[in-house]
C-alpha cells in the first residue's frame, strides 16, 4: 500500500498546476506561461 507521501507525490506529478509535474518532465519548475505550455504538449488533449 502506498504511503500518503507517495500518493501526494503522484498527485503532484499528474497536476500541471504543480511544480512537481514540470520537474518530472525535465523542466526547472512550472513555467510562468504553464497553461499555454501545457496546451502545446501533444498529450494534453487526452484529459
Amino acid at each position: 500500500m502506498s504511503t500518503k507521501d507517495e500518493m501526494d507525490n503522484r498527485s503532484n506529478q499528474l497536476n500541471p498546476n504543480n511544480d512537481e509535474y514540470w520537474g518530472s518532465r525535465g523542466y526547472d519548475g512550472r513555467p510562468d506561461d504553464w497553461e499555454e505550455e501545457y496546451d502545446s504538449l501533444p498529450y494534453s488533449s487526452i484529459y
